[in-house]
C-alpha cells in the first residue's frame, strides 16, 4: 500500500531530577553534598534512508517519545542519559510542523539527518549548589520535559522523467516495458492508483528513474479524478513524458488532451507545467487510419516540437524514446539538494 502522507507526534525525553544527598563515611566527620545530577532525556531524530518508499510504517504507529534520563544518585553520581530515538523516512520526505505548515526539513538525499524533538535537561543535584558560605545545601533541581513537536510528513518520489497523460493513455504499459517494474494493467480508467518508479537502463553506465503518475482528467487541480493528491509527485522530475493516445478505438483528440492536461499542470504549479516535455504518440499500432496521428504530427510540426510514435505492443519507437529521454536528462541540471542547515526542531 502507497501512503505519501503521514501525522505523527514526537517528543523529547524528560531529563531525570537532581539528587539531594550527603557523604556518610567513617572517618569522614564533614562528608558534605554528593547529590548527583540527573541525566538528560534523549532526543527523537528523523534520517531519510533509500530502503523506504512509503510512509506506510506511519499509519498506525504515530506516537515517538525518546527516553527519559536517569535520576541523579549519592556518591555525585550522575544519572544516566536517556536513549535517542531515530525515526526512518524516505527520501524524498519533507517534515512540516503540524501547527504552522512551515517546511523544517526536506530530506533530497540518503543519510540527511534531523533532530526533531531536543530531549530535557537534567536537573542539577544538591552537589552543585554548595559554596563557601552554605556548604550544606538541601537543594536540587527536577529535570526539564523534553520538547514535543505535532509533525506532518509529505513524500514527493524522487524520479528524473515523470510519465503524464490522461487515464489509459499507457504510461504503465510504457514503464513496464522499459524498466522492471510491474504496475497494475488493466483497460478500464484509474487502473493506476499509486505512484511507481522504474530505473531504465541504457547500458551498464547509464540509467535514468521514471515515475508512473496515476493518470490525470480535466479539472484535477479542483479535485477532480484522483485531484491533486499525485501532482506534487511530478514536481521533483527533471523531464516530463507526456503521453498521447492515438488509437482508433479511443475516440480521443490527442491534440485537445495536451492542451487539456497542460492546463492542468499550469492550474497546479506554473513550474511544473514549465518543465522540458517530450510528446510521446501512444499506441500508432492501432492507429488504423491514422488521423489522430496525422493531427498530432502536424500540431507538433507547427509548434516546433519533437513527436515519438511508440507502440508497447510491437516495441516500435521504444528504443529512440530512451535515448531522447536521455540526452534530455544530459542538457537539465540537476538540481543542488537543499543546504542542510536546520539540525534542530521547531520552535
Amino acid at each position: 500500500m502507497f501512503i505519501d502522507e503521514a501525522k505523527i507526534h514526537v517528543a523529547g525525553g524528560h531529563g531525570g531530577r537532581g539528587c539531594v544527598a550527603f557523604r556518610r563515611e567513617k572517618f569522614v566527620p564533614r562528608g558534605g553534598p554528593s547529590g548527583g545530577d540527573g541525566g538528560h532525556g534523549g532526543s527523537v531524530y528523523v534520517e531519510s534512508t533509500e530502503h523506504l518508499n512509503t510512509l506506510i510504517k506511519f499509519r498506525y504507529n504515530r506516537e515517538f517519545e525518546a527516553g527519559r534520563g536517569g535520576h541523579g544518585e549519592g556518591s555525585n553520581r550522575h544519572g544516566k542519559d536517556g536513549d535517542d530515538l531515530t525515526i526512518l523516512v524516505p527520501v524524498g520526505t519533507i517534515l512540516y510542523d503540524g501547527s504552522t505548515g512551515e517546511k523544517v526539513q526536506d530530506f533530497t538525499a540518503p543519510g540527511q539527518r534531523f533532530r526533531a524533538a531536543a530531549g530535557g535537561r537534567g536537573g542539577r543535584g544538591n552537589a552543585r549548589f554548595a559554596t563557601s558560605t552554605h556548604q550544606a545545601p538541601r537543594k536540587a533541581e527536577p529535570g526539564e520535559e523534553g520538547e514535543e513537536h505535532a509533525l506532518k510528513l509529505e513524500l514527493r518520489l524522487l524520479a528524473d522523467v515523470g510519465l503524464v497523460g490522461f487515464p489509459n493513455v499507457g504510461k504503465s504499459t510504457l514503464i513496464s516495458r522499459l524498466s522492471a517494474a510491474r504496475p497494475k494493467i488493466a483497460d478500464y480508467p484509474f487502473t493506476t492508483l499509486e505512484p511507481c518508479l522504474g530505473v531504465v537502463a541504457l547500458d551498464s553506465d547509464r540509467s535514468f528513474v521514471m515515475a508512473d503518475i496515476p493518470g490525470l482528467i480535466a479539472g484535477a487541480h479542483e479535485g477532480k479524478g484522483l485531484g491533486t493528491r499525485f501532482l506534487r509527485h511530478v514536481e521533483r522530475t527533471r523531464l516530463l513524458l507526456h503521453l498521447l493516445d492515438v488509437a482508433e478505438q479511443s475516440g480521443r483528440d490527442p491534440v485537445e488532451d495536451y492542451g487539456i492536461i497542460m492546463k492542468e499542470l499550469d492550474s497546479f504549479s506554473p513550474t511544473v507545467a514549465g518543465k522540458p516535455v517530450l510528446l510521446v504518440a501512444s499506441r500508432v499500432d492501432a492507429a488504423g487510419e491514422g488521423d489522430r496521428l496525422l493531427a498530432l504530427r502536424e500540431f507538433c510540426r507547427k509548434s516546433g516540437q519533437p513527436l515519438y510514435e511508440i507502440s508497447c505492443v510491437t516495441g516500435e519507437g521504444l528504443e529512440e524514446l530512451k535515448q531522447a529521454a536521455w540526452s534530455r536528462l544530459e542538457q537539465i541540471p540537476k538540481p543542488l539538494p537543499e543546504a542542510d542547515e536546520a539540525t534542530e526542531g521547531p520552535h
